[in-house]
């Protein structure tokens, strides 16, 4: 319906179907009096008309549509954004195997245990420690060893002994038959109560491929000099000789002294001689798996790496040899190059 401009729209009234609707009816104007009849033409709707057919639009004003982009580009240039130059490859850690023994005949026992778990939490892992002690009552090792933070395993011997290197000696035995039935692959290194450690020492280990040997600085108590024993080696790191002592010039045949805990070795030699040229496996030849170790590291001198690196001349592990008393009989002990 059109409205003509100027026309007054007459008031709309409300008229109920029946009954009272609530409101008083009006007949006065719902415009205001004060608006006047010149401005009434703003006021009033004007006539549009609505077609339904599609005007002229000027195309340059409309914005183009984008083409759509298939998925196969999207994934391809995805794909090109994650080709990142890999960078160099972290070789994993060497597993370090720590095999101690002890005996309820060492005097102050504890108190060496415990300076050397304090200098074995210093390495970087991985690193296993494994401990041997006789059969005793007494759960004072157990309760250090628990408190250490150290990954450790705890074997008992059964054995009794009088002599205390041989007792020392079966423990060894008995770790590496250890090592051997549960195949603990790592480099196995023999660590005396009495030892003290450069923390270097562990890093050089873990360079270790099949032998190892470097010199071991001995102090006494009360003694005013220090002994070397160990191997030297040239620029290169191979073995050219060894540190003597107390032994006889003229013999020709002169085997070098090497301590227990001057030499390290892989561990798969104990279950895999073939691997580094043993035709049989160590415990079906030798029932003293140390003395077996021992000879091998002196024959393949080849395959022996001194540390640390370069000339190995450097000192990286000391051995305090003290004398004490026994806790059995309180006879003197003057403790050997291979008792603790």
């Amino acid at each position: 319906m059109k409205i003509p401009a100027g026309e007054i729209i007459p008031p709309l009234k409300i008229v109920p179907s029946g009954g009272h609707s609530g409101f008083a009816p009006t007949s006065k104007s719902i415009y205001p009096h004060h608006v006047a009849a010149s401005n009434r033409s703003e006021f009033a709707p004007q006539p549009i008309e609505v077609s339904q057919r599609t005007t002229n639009v000027n195309r340059s004003w409309i914005a183009p549509t984008p083409e759509p982009t298939s998925t196969r580009s999207i994934e391809h240039k995805q794909t090109t954004k994650l080709h990142v130059k890999p960078g160099p490859q972290l070789k994993p850690r060497r597993l370090i195997i720590i095999v101690t023994p002890t005996s309820t005949k060492l005097p102050f026992q504890a108190v060496f245990l415990r300076r050397l778990a304090n200098t074995i939490k210093l390495v970087p892992q991985p690193l296993l420690w494994i401990v041997v002690e006789g059969q005793t009552d007494s759960t004072e090792l157990s309760e250090i060893l628990r408190n250490t933070g150290i990954m450790y395993r705890h074997l008992v011997s059964k054995e009794n002994f009088t002599n205390i290197e041989a007792e020392l000696n079966h423990q060894r035995n008995l770790a590496l038959k250890h090592i051997e039935h549960h195949r603990l692959s790592g480099i196995v290194h023999f660590a005396g109560l009495s030892n003290v450690y450069d923390l270097e020492f562990f890093q050089q280990l873990r360079h270790i491929g099949v032998f190892g040997a470097w010199p071991v600085a001995f102090l006494a108590a009360n003694r005013k000099k220090v002994i070397i024993e160990g191997p030297v080696c040239d620029d290169s790191s191979q073995v050219i000789g060894w540190h003597l002592r107390n032994v006889n010039i003229e013999n020709d045949a002169i085997t070098p002294p090497i301590h227990v805990s001057s030499f390290a070795f892989n561990s798969s030699i104990l279950w895999d001689p073939e691997r580094w040229g043993r035709t049989s496996s160590v415990q079906d030849t030798f029932q003293n798996s140390i003395k077996l170790v021992k000879q091998v590291v002196l024959e393949d001198e080849a395959k022996l790496k001194g540390i640390p690196s370069k000339d190995c001349s450097r000192i990286l592990l000391w051995r305090f040899n003290f004398h004490g008393r026994t806790t059995s009989n309180l006879k003197p002990l003057t403790t050997t190059s291979d008792s603790i």
